[in-house]
Formats: C-alpha cells, structure tokens, sequence
C-alpha cells in the first residue's frame, strides 16, 4: 500500500528551502497552496519515493518534492496515470529529470537521481492530502 509519507511546499522560488506539512491544499489548475515552484499545467506536482530518495541518502523534501511517496516506486506510473490522495485527484504529467540545482545539494546528485527524481503531475480535482493518506491509482 503506498502512502503520503512526507508533504512540502516552498515559499519561494530559488530559496532552496522546503517547508514540511501535516496537511496541505491541492488546488486545480495551480498545485498545493503556498507553493511558489508550482508551474501549470503540466508541473504542478512533485511525486518522489522514499526509497529513492534513502537511495542516494536525502532527506525528504531536499530535492524539493511536493510529496513523499512510501510503499511505491512513482516512476513506474505512466504519464496519464490517476491516482487519488487523499481529497485530490493527481495527473502524472511527465517525469521530473534532474536539474542542475542538485548538484547544489551535493555534487554529483544530479546524476544519481538521473531515473528516480520523480514525477510531475496536475491537480485534476482540489482537495486536502495528509501524511498518513493512502495513494489510490485509479
């Protein structure tokens, strides 16, 4: 079963810092309230695996991801692929290559998380996802 394992949101575009959430909005058409990374329509979103993540050894939320996938590896989801968090329903969009930012983190990060920085997705219905909800594929 995979689950919302961690939520974030950035305050600011180029800050670099990631705020963590309990609970956050996902509003159609924009991506999660107070998100300033958020690039409609096809980069609203950002879905990244734990195990991924453990993989390459960050913390959730470093590669700026919106939300923390446990229990499932998000780049197996086809681009078109629904799926259900909570209230919202996500789009995957396109898959989220590594940008030069990584390397900010840690040299060599980039190419590391070449295959496995996430996928992108579109808010088709707005609702509340919490840490903790289960992640439906519909």
């Amino acid at each position: 079963m995979a689950t919302v394992a961690g939520l974030f949101v950035s305050p600011a575009r180029g800050s670099g810092v990631s705020t963590a959430l309990e609970r956050a909005r996902a509003v159609a058409g924009h991506g999660f309230e107070g998100c300033a990374h958020a690039n409609p329509p096809r980069r609203e979103v950002l879905f990244a695996s734990t195990d991924h993540l453990d993989a390459v050894g960050v913390e959730p939320g470093a590669i700026r991801e919106n939300v923390t996938v446990a229990g499932a590896d998000v780049q197996s989801w086809p681009v078109g692929q629904r799926l259900r968090a909570g209230e919202a329903v996500f789009e995957i969009t396109m898959v989220c290559d590594p940008c030069h930012k990584m390397d900010e983190l840690r040299e060599g990060l980039r190419s590391e998380l070449d295959g496995r920085r996430g996928m992108l997705a579109r808010v088709v219905e707005s609702g509340d996802v919490a840490v903790g909800d289960e992640l439906e594929l519909l």
